[in-house]
């Protein structure tokens, strides 16, 4: 098959992860570097998000999915398109043309924007072709284009998701705690949780498994495991959105 490039429509991915070591919401950004043609001048020295033109043969999904799969080698991850940007200037900032005059890419194009929610520790950035990287989304680097706008709405749509469905289960192991649930939401909403009302809460919810387990390997008192439990979800989720006739 001949990969046929659409000039004027690209897709652009927030792949956001949650790092539990430092208990950040991070977001995974790559190298975007430019040099005059006789090496005398840094032209372009920054970050941007990972992104391509779409083919002719592709869905969007598609697209956004192969482009997140090149950079991770991730396929099976949570995935939201949120919005479209097609301002005609948004690639018109000086340093932004002069890497897509290098690249040959059209200035009038309109991405489709995306965001991934992956487990830190499933990407392995030290073997990274792109040179990606993890940053701490309180704590971002000098963007290209207009990737800090697409960040910023990517991240506002991500903390209403986290409040009305539990999408956070993909950032955290098969397994956790109830404050490894609750540190995720703390770094997300960037706020302090009662820790009391937190844990009564959730043990509550009926998608959330107790397990005969407990943490190993940890020098305090380990916590109890549990498990979310998607099946359950989802036929509470169906039963609850009924229309009564």
């Amino acid at each position: 098959m001949e990969f046929i490039k659409n000039p004027n429509i690209s897709v652009d991915c927030v792949v956001f992860g949650y790092d539990p070591k430092t208990k950040s919401l991070n977001l995974l950004l790559i190298k975007r570097y430019l040099e005059s043609k006789d090496g005398s001048e840094v032209l372009v020295d920054d970050y941007v998000l990972t992104g391509y033109h779409i083919y002719e043969h592709e869905t969007l999904d598609d697209s956004a999915t192969r482009v997140l799969k090149e950079l991770t080698g991730l396929t099976n991850t949570y995935k939201k398109q949120f919005k479209a940007f097609g301002d005609p200037n948004r690639l018109k900032n000086e340093k932004d043309m002069l890497w897509i005059d290098n690249e040959a890419f059209n200035f009038r194009t309109v991405t489709i924007a995306y965001y991934f929610l992956v487990k830190t520790e499933d990407v392995d950035v030290n073997k990274n072709k792109y040179q990606a990287k993890w940053f701490p989304i309180t704590d971002l680097p000098e963007l290209g284009f207009d990737h800090e706008k697409i960040i910023l709405e990517a991240y506002e749509d991500l903390k209403v998701k986290c409040l009305a469905e539990p999408i956070i289960f993909e950032l955290l192991p098969d397994k956790f705690t109830i404050n490894e649930v609750q540190d995720v939401y703390q770094s997300i909403l960037n706020i302090e949780i009662d820790n009391r009302n937190f844990r009564r809460k959730l043990i509550n919810k009926k998608y959330i498994i107790p397990l005969d387990e407990k943490q190993v390997g940890v020098s305090k008192k380990p916590a109890q495991l549990y498990m979310f439990s998607k099946d359950i979800y989802e036929k509470m989720y169906q039963k609850n959105y009924l229309i009564s006739m």
